[in-house]
């Protein structure tokens, strides 16, 4: 089996993660690491995406309530991103356009835009694609409290494949 960090990542979310919310990994990694081992993952790769996740959870901040919004709130401040080489790299054309739709429909708030290209400079392997971006922006959003509503809009982006965001 090819996997790789962000593949741990999605199987865990998939059969952790959603069934139990807002829970740091701390009580049950011990379990979690044997069942992820049977799955087929190297112990290296698990290693490595509790480290990412625990950063995550590091970055968990709740907004005041003033900054809680709803996809599409226009009282947001616009923001202009300029990519770095490295970011550039990482990140393809139709990635950055994704991000970019994300933020103007009011998904992702800037902060968060910044979180998900920290959390993606953070993977070890170098390949990112859109599909593989969609479930790291469900991560990053399932982990930040008063985001419930932006995760709903992007888990139905994910698990409904929507295209064509850019007509």
């Amino acid at each position: 089996m090819k996997e790789n960090v962000l593949d741990v990542l999605m199987y865990l979310f998939e059969y952790y993660m959603a069934d139990n919310p807002g829970q740091p990994f701390d009580a049950d990694r011990d379990t979690l690491e044997s069942r992820l081992v049977e799955a087929g993952f190297s112990s290296a790769e698990i290693g490595k995406a509790f480290g990412w996740l625990d950063a995550l959870w590091q970055r968990r901040a709740l907004p005041p309530p003033a900054l809680q919004r709803a996809p599409g709130d226009a009282a947001r401040a616009p923001s202009l991103r300029l990519y770095t080489p490295e970011e550039m790299e990482r990140l393809d054309t139709d990635c950055r356009g994704f991000l970019l739709f994300l933020e103007g429909v009011g998904i992702l708030s800037p902060a968060n835009r910044e979180l998900v290209i920290e959390r993606v400079l953070a993977l070890p392997e170098d390949e990112m694609d859109l599909e593989r971006l969609k479930w790291l922006i469900l991560l990053v959003l399932f982990n930040q409290p008063g985001e419930e509503i932006a995760y709903a809009w992007m888990e139905e982006l994910v698990y409904d494949n929507v295209t064509g965001y850019l007509h």
